[in-house]
């Protein structure tokens, strides 16, 4: 687009974006027809838009199209508008995906509206609700506008956006003040009247619409001509000129009111200027003792102005509060652009806040100039790294990579760098950009992260060590008890029973009894051994994983101790939807096994015994196995110690027993990464409750207890 093209669409655009319909002056005003503008296309490109400062720099959001409606390119405030990032490749799509109408009724409505762009047609502005990323939908008024070849087909299409979204807000407070002010004065015998620079009426009260036989909304849109009687109308566009070049007019005119009779009034005609350009005029036509009373309205009318005026700075400086606040966000990022061959052509204020060099310092100068000296290269295998990214940049579009940068004062950052290519639509390159972040904090953490890791895998080592020292001193000690300790109490055991036999049943009744005495005890010493020995075992082997269904294993053990206490009448409760649990097979048949004995054993006064075997899942997915009895119980409070080897809760008069049950019971249990814990009363029977892992689960797996497949 040559420079000439770009200021004729952006005096175009901004009459788009007046909100005023122009018509053409009248004559009786200023017979100087309008200036043309030359709105040819350049000869030098017809599709391709060249740089254009004025479109770029644009206030407003502008887009230009090609016939088909591809975008060819969009300003600065038109990417803010619908959140694009410079870094977005835009170029080549369609205006509905630029403007995300994606299955929205805008997306139907769009094609249609682009069909009617012709050369010389003034297409009506359309409105379009947009929702962007955030969430946030905007009301969008999209005008177009044709730019004609040298033979007069289209070329190219300018757009224009404007978020309308505030505007019908402040139309409404308008529309509501206005309302007041009409309310106001229609209650006021002054005639009041506004034209626009048209000479159009805007407003009309309804003294003065009355004085025509009309309502005010019929005033509404009248022009000035219609309204003035044609003699009185030269004498009145002269000073209705002079209105309109600024200068204020007060005149006393005579006529007749609506009954025929004479009137006089005292006229106003003030020019409405805004931002030092006449947009209409207020006509006031007042009674002379209804003087005061006009003036009010005027004075009222003037602080309304005044009021939109401030509410208007304040929205601005609210917009640019924000717009500090986002640049202050991104203080740890910046962007530059760099050629194909990696020399730095583009330098931002936010790598010159990142890094600390200017744009003179850095422009033309190569990409490895920002690596620190004492590095030699970023994370490179030769000198031509920097070179290398850029390569495959080009090559394949983007490349990363992380290491040291250098600021200019010396210091480093450690940061993540990001190449992407930058190509128009026809596939050519046209620059490299280069995002850089800062990571020095998360590189300092990640640091201290694998010190700590290498700290712990020392500590880990070091306790294996221990560990393998530990199990190689309980192998020794099993040994030792395996051979060195069973072989004296089997010869306690034998002499005992030679003792008895050389006594014989008539024998020295206390002699009897003593040797009564040491033979339990040497047969209690050696189940206490052969305890120890099972509970060194079951720390020592490997668990043999496998799917166990637990409903099959524990009617075995059931049917075990039904063989082994054939006197019992115990209730056997055992749930039929008992699940598949992964574990060994052997290891959890002996858990079961001790907690169903240690169930028989409690339960031998109780009248109607009753073993129940179940398994729930919580809400939060937690599978719990539980084996509960109606027992004796104990008391809670007072077995610290419950599953700690040779601890009993009874005395052994009561009931028989080593103490060796629970605490293997919880070995199985550990061993297979649950746990086990007991809810009991005294007199009130005993819960032993535990959890396993389940088929497709590991002992110590994090996930244990989520609800899985059974």
């Amino acid at each position: 687009m040559s420079p000439a093209l770009g200021t004729a669409e952006s005096l175009r655009v901004a009459d788009m974006h007046s909100g005023v319909a122009r018509t053409s002056t009248p004559a009786y005003i200023d017979p100087t027809p309008p200036a043309t503008i030359d709105l040819s296309p350049p000869m030098s490109s017809p599709t391709t838009p060249s740089a254009d400062p004025a479109f770029e720099l644009a206030p407003c959001a502008l887009i230009e199209l090609d016939p088909a409606g591809l975008v060819l390119r969009i300003n600065r405030a038109g990417r803010q508008m619908l959140a694009w990032s410079d870094q977005d490749p835009l170029a080549g799509r369609h205006l509905s995906v630029l403007l995300r109408l994606e299955g929205s009724p805008g997306e139907s409505l769009l094609p249609s509206h682009l069909a009617l762009v012709r050369p010389a047609v003034d297409v009506p502005p359309l409105e379009l609700r947009v929702r962007l990323p955030s969430g946030e939908i905007h009301v969008l008024q999209l005008s177009l506008g044709a730019v004609p070849d040298a033979s007069g087909q289209v070329q190219r299409l300018l757009v224009s956006l404007l978020d309308v979204g505030e505007r019908r807000v402040l139309e409404q407070r308008l529309a509501a003040q206005v309302e007041f002010l009409s309310s106001l004065t229609d209650r006021t015998p002054s005639r009041l009247t506004y034209f626009d620079r048209d000479l159009v009426c805007r407003f009309a009260n309804r003294a003065q619409a009355d004085r025509y036989g009309r309502t005010p909304q019929q005033m509404v849109g009248v022009h000035l001509s219609e309204l003035v009687p044609a003699p009185h109308l030269p004498r009145v566009m002269a000073r209705v000129t002079r209105a309109l070049a600024g200068e204020a007019q007060t005149f006393e005119a005579d006529g007749t009111d609506a009954d025929g009779q004479p009137s006089w009034h005292e006229v106003h005609y003030v020019p409405d200027l805004q931002h030092g350009e006449v947009v209409g005029i207020f006509m006031e036509l007042n009674d002379i003792t209804e003087r005061r009373r006009t003036e009010d309205i005027v004075l009222g009318a003037n602080l309304e102005l005044e009021e939109r005026v401030q509410q208007r700075t304040a929205e601005l400086h609210a917009s640019e509060q924000r717009f500090r606040l986002m640049v202050d966000a991104v203080r740890d990022s910046c962007i530059y652009f760099v050629d194909a061959e990696g020399f730095i052509v583009e330098w931002s204020e936010s790598a010159q806040r990142l890094h600390g060099f200017d744009r003179v310092q850095v422009l033309g100068r190569p990409l490895a100039m920002l690596l620190p000296p004492d590095e030699g290269v970023d994370l490179a295998l030769d000198p031509e790294q920097p070179e290398v990214l850029v390569h495959q940049a080009v090559d394949h579009g983007h490349a990363d990579t992380q290491g040291w940068r250098l600021r200019a004062d010396g210091s480093r950052f450690f940061a993540h760098v990001s190449l992407t290519a930058l190509r128009n639509p026809a596939g050519e390159l046209q620059g490299i950009s280069v995002i850089e972040r800062d990571m020095t904090a998360a590189k300092q953490l990640e640091d201290v992260m694998n010190d700590l890791n290498k700290e712990l895998e020392r500590r880990v080592e070091e306790r294996t060590r221990q560990l393998v020292a530990a199990n190689k001193d309980l192998d020794v000690f099993s040994h030792t008890i395996s051979h060195d300790l069973r072989a004296p109490l089997r010869h306690i055991g034998s002499f005992a029973g030679l003792i008895r036999e050389q006594l014989g049943e008539q024998g020295d009744p206390q002699l009897l009894q003593y040797e009564s005495a040491i033979s339990r005890s040497a047969r209690r010493m050696a189940g206490m051994v052969e305890g120890l020995l099972e509970y060194a075992r079951l720390g020592r082997i490997t668990v043999e994983y496998q799917p166990v269904p637990l409903l099959t294993l524990v009617q075995g053990v059931v049917a075990h101790l039904k063989a082994e206490h054939p006197l019992r009448d115990i209730a056997w409760d055992i749930e039929s939807d008992l699940p598949v649990a992964r574990g060994d097979p052997m290891m959890l048949a002996q858990l079961f096994a001790y907690l169903l004995e240690n169930a028989v054993k409690f339960t031998g006064r109780t009248a109607q015994a009753r073993v129940e075997i179940g398994w729930t899942v919580s809400e939060q997915g937690v599978r719990t196995f539980h084996v509960r009895d109606n027992g004796v119980g104990f008391d809670l409070q007072k077995a610290a110690n419950l599953f700690v080897m040779f601890q009993r809760q009874h005395h052994s008069m009561d009931f028989e027993g080593l103490g060796t049950g629970l605490a293997l019971a919880q070995r199985i249990v550990e061993r297979h990464g649950g746990r086990i814990w007991c809810e009991t009363a005294v007199g009130q029977g005993c819960s032993f409750l535990f959890t396993l892992p389940f088929e497709g689960e590991e002992a110590g797996d994090s996930r244990f207890g989520a609800v899985d497949t059974l």
